[in-house]
């Protein structure tokens, strides 16, 4: 069994690339990350770390599991409108919010895991599209998610009691803290047992169970715990933006961070924090003209998949090994 668990490891090196040169890029975007506010808008930064974490969660599932989600909106958005509304009308404090919206995202996660991970494929990608649409129907009509207006004004507060999240610079470096924790739990993952065995399900499922793995459970763990870090993106996201809509929670923001996953390259760790930075790059830069944002993005998305088949990042990596 560890044979064969080695063996899938060897196999996908490709797709997280040795220990020394993912240490290095993560060395490098950290520095980046630490010094870009002082040369860039906070606030978009902090869109593209809130965007990058969703979808580094989503890599989890189908970059590793092989699990095709188009759920992942009702996550995502679920938690922007518990932390929402648990800090605005219950005062909580901000830390406690966001954890409170991973919280119900990761419980959510269970059972719609438990509901349609026994499906492959299409099937599978379907149940999560409608369970994630009867999620979207009800932000639409609850009260407390005030329909088509979303939750407004959220107060940022105070986080732990001492940092005033209402300073730009204040606020980013806890996002920064928030997306290295999620990102950190990913590296941790897909480098643990628990991750070769995801990959070895991935790449031979059948294969798996002969060597007496139940695949369900581990599955269903990728799954939940997806869930939990895209939860913990938006949660975080309503905190910067002070406000949840029907937009995080509708079925165009699971096609959104499909795209970014794949922009960047599926199954890599750095590949869905490009593709997460082209696209709101392209979309905030896009609203200012006169031009089609999503025409655009769907021409940049076909040229990417014509040329670099396996992502930006998947692509280079995969060269830079034939090269060396």
């Amino acid at each position: 069994m560890a044979t064969d668990t080695h063996a899938v490891s060897r196999e996908t090196a490709s797709a997280t690339g040795p220990a020394t040169p993912g240490l290095l890029a993560m060395g490098v975007l950290l520095a980046v990350l630490l010094g870009a506010p002082f040369l860039l808008y906070p606030v978009f930064l902090m869109k593209v770390l809130c965007f990058a974490l969703f979808a580094c969660a989503f890599n989890l599932l189908i970059g590793f599991a092989g699990l095709l989600s188009f759920g992942h909106a009702a996550f995502f958005g679920g938690a922007a409108y518990i932390t929402a509304h648990t800090v605005k009308v219950w005062g909580l404090p901000p830390e406690i919010g966001i954890l409170l919206g991973a919280l119900f995202s990761a419980a959510l996660g269970l059972v719609f895991g438990m509901i349609a991970i026994r499906r492959q494929g299409i099937y599978f990608a379907m149940i999560t599209l409608a369970l994630s649409q009867m999620v979207f129907f009800m932000a639409l009509q609850l009260p407390f998610t005030h329909g088509e207006d979303g939750i407004q004004a959220v107060p940022r507060g105070t986080l732990f009691g001492v940092f005033d999240l209402s300073q730009p610079l204040t606020m980013y470096y806890t996002v920064l803290v928030v997306f290295l924790f999620g990102f950190l739990v990913i590296w941790r993952t897909v480098h643990s047992p628990f991750g070769q065995v995801l990959k070895a399900i991935r790449e031979n499922e059948p294969r798996a169970i002969s060597l007496g793995y139940r695949t369900d459970q581990y599955k269903l763990l990728a799954f939940v715990l997806s869930a939990s870090l895209a939860g913990l993106a938006g949660g975080t996201k309503a905190i910067v933006f002070q406000l949840a809509t029907l937009t995080d929670v509708q079925w165009q923001m699971s096609g959104e961070v499909v795209l970014m996953t794949l922009l960047g390259g599926m199954g890599t760790l750095f590949g869905p924090v490009i593709g997460a930075a082209l696209v709101v790059t392209l979309e905030n830069y896009l609203a200012a003209t006169n031009l089609p944002v999503p025409v655009v993005i769907g021409a940049i998305f076909v040229v990417c998949v014509l040329v670099f088949r396996r992502g930006i990042v998947g692509e280079i990596a995969a060269r830079m090994k034939r090269r060396g």
